[in-house]
């Protein structure tokens, strides 16, 4: 079991907390809060054990789990880093694509391993489909959620956004071509909603649709490629997928068969994966500690969080 320490004893850092303590792959050693009061009624709701100074933290752990405010990741990464942890980070995986970066070279520099919080890739709905994802040439995003003050310090396509971004990123095998985007501050300083739109060398078009001031909440991502549709919901964790596959000489009755123009014929059939019932923060967790004992690569690398924070700003500099 690998020693655990929590950096952030918010709101998802109570989360992460709890699992932590329930997972049979960690042993949480404790967590430290920049806020002494806050910090010591955690201790005394839950019993974990608070600790006075980010330093002995560091020290009386194998793997620090950064769930601090965004502006403090980096340093909470350097210190933990330069005390040779490894390091569990949530996304946006720094405030900078310059810091994201320093901090990926540290960690190879000292040979450690480090994982981004993209929760959503460890969504039972994407990974029940992940495997018939192959080549999408249409790809559209609606990530939509009532407004919560908590989180309005950062534009909506850090808080929001960013989950889709990177989804998007490790299903497209190509690099960013072109980026457009426009956002709207309603309530917040920084815009509350966003539209994007990314274009990749292969020819792949995605289209990212953001807001922090719905009524409903809503996270749908589609997918469109030669020969299927393939639709998540994120925030149901459903899925589906609608293929077509030449159709048969003989078609049966109940057989759902289209002719193009061209008089080609194709049979659509549906083929529908089960969900698993998982909970995605413990999955994402527990992934960290087999990639540490396994010295295997992790599900989220800090080169994924850095592509998808350096996205990210590509979009906000449209704004």
């Amino acid at each position: 079991m690998l020693k655990a320490g929590v950096l952030g004893a918010g709101h998802l850092g109570k989360i992460h907390l709890r699992l932590l303590n329930q997972s049979d792959k960690y042993n949480l050693i404790g967590f430290y809060d920049a806020d002494a009061e806050n910090g010591k009624k955690v201790e005394e709701e839950f019993g974990y054990k608070f600790f006075d100074t980010i330093e002995a933290l560091i020290e009386a752990v194998d793997m620090v789990d950064i769930v601090t405010p965004t502006l403090s990741h980096y340093e909470c990464a350097k210190q933990a880093i330069a005390k040779g942890k490894h390091i569990f980070i949530e996304k946006p995986i720094t405030n900078t694509v310059e810091e994201a970066e320093h901090i990926r070279e540290l960690l190879a520099e000292h040979n450690l391993r480090g994982q981004v919080g993209h929760v959503e890739r460890f969504n039972p709905a994407f990974t029940a489909v992940k495997n018939d994802i192959k080549s999408p040439m249409f790809i559209e995003t609606h990530r939509l959620a009532e407004f919560n003050p908590r989180g309005t310090d950062v534009p909506v396509v850090l808080d929001l956004m960013i989950h889709d971004i990177d989804i998007i990123l490790s299903v497209v095998k190509s690099k960013v071509k072109n980026i457009s985007a426009s956002g709207v501050s309603v309530i917040s300083e920084t815009p509350d909603i966003a539209n994007a739109r990314i274009e990749f060398e292969n020819g792949c078009v995605a289209n990212l649709t953001a807001s922090r001031i719905s009524l409903k909440n809503m996270r749908k991502t589609r997918f469109f490629q030669k020969d299927a549709y393939i639709s998540v919901d994120f925030l149901e964790k459903k899925c589906e997928v609608v293929k077509m596959k030449d159709a048969p000489e003989h078609p049966g009755d109940f057989d759902m068969i289209l002719q193009n123009a061209e008089g080609v014929k194709k049979q659509i059939y549906f083929d529908n994966p089960e969900v698993a019932n998982n909970n995605a923060i413990l999955d994402e967790l527990e992934s960290f500690a087999d990639a540490i004992n396994n010295n295997t690569t992790p599900v989220v690398t800090l080169h994924d969080g850095t592509e998808a924070l350096r996205v990210a700003t590509m979009i906000i500099n449209q704004f």
